[in-house]
């Protein structure tokens, strides 16, 4: 076994079982995340995008992103 490998192992039994989950839910997000595939926007959604980076005030947002902290409290 590698030196990384046991490393990861001693962390493991002697941390709360909370932690543990912490840790396991993370590998799991980290190889789930890593086995995606791609998605290609079609037609329409690249014309949507477009429009809102070119300013189209039709696709722009109606609160600015200040106006939206301050109203969620942050």
């Amino acid at each position: 076994m590698s030196g990384i490998k046991e490393r990861i192992l001693g962390a493991v039994t002697i941390m709360s079982e909370e932690d543990a989950q912490k840790v396991w839910d993370l590998i799991q997000t980290t190889f789930s995340l890593a086995n995606l595939e791609e998605v290609v926007p079609d037609a329409e959604e690249t014309a949507v995008l477009e429009a809102y980076h070119a300013g189209v005030d039709e696709y722009q947002p109606v609160i600015s992103h200040e106006e939206l902290l301050k109203e969620l409290g942050l």
